[in-house]
């Protein structure tokens, strides 16, 4: 996943160009929304839930369209730089985040754990043990950590991608992943993490 070129890669490579354009013409950073939003509305309902996706999705966009004029030009990905103000929204809502997850932890069930499976098929092929004990070490995670870990199982972003959209360097991206994976590892204990679908970077070789 990281590092790939798919099909929506050479028009990301001119979201600099769409940036800088809008500055004259502020529609055409509507072309911006059209490229990202599904991303980023899929990253965010996995963390917080669909409704809550709804609102954050949208205020990325307005946060991104207010500061486009200090947007980094010689960047023509964008999608780093709009992961990080999804990110740190997302942030502030860190409380209702460990919330769910604490729950999921309990129960095995959480309407925020809906998100995490986008074909209902994968409910079939999810150990709800194995949910659990996720759903606990990704509370325990420390913001950044958790931060780290997600951007690299959730989005398509390399680790160079990832430390665009944090402001870190990729030393403390590879540092914060490689903790991360390692208490995660920890939490599945003897249960194939390969089951759960949705968590496949999270307990991967660092």
């Amino acid at each position: 996943m990281n590092g790939s070129v798919n099909g929506s890669h050479g028009r990301r490579d001119d979201d600099a160009r769409v940036i800088a354009d809008s500055l004259e013409q502020p529609e055409l950073f509507g072309e911006l929304y059209n490229r990202h939003a599904a991303a980023i509305h899929r990253y965010v309902a996995r963390r917080l839930g669909t409704d809550a996706a709804d609102d954050i999705t949208a205020d990325t966009f307005l946060s991104a369209f207010r500061a486009r004029s200090r947007y980094d030009l010689t960047r023509p990905n964008a999608q780093p730089w709009l992961y990080g103000i999804a990110a740190n929204l997302v942030g502030k809502q860190r409380r209702a985040e460990v919330r769910a997850l604490r729950a999921l932890s309990r129960t095995g069930h959480d309407p925020v754990a809906d998100g995490w499976t986008t074909d209902r098929s994968d409910s079939r092929v999810t150990a709800q043990a194995a949910q659990a004990s996720l759903a606990r070490a990704l509370a325990d995670l420390s913001p950044g950590d958790r931060h780290v870990l997600l951007l690299v199982a959730w989005s398509d972003l390399n680790y160079q991608e990832v430390a665009e959209a944090l402001s870190i360097p990729v030393g403390t991206v590879r540092s914060r992943l490689n903790r991360a994976r390692r208490k995660v590892r920890h939490a599945v204990g003897g249960v194939d993490p390969r089951l759960v679908r949705e968590f496949p970077e999270m307990v991967g070789s660092g």
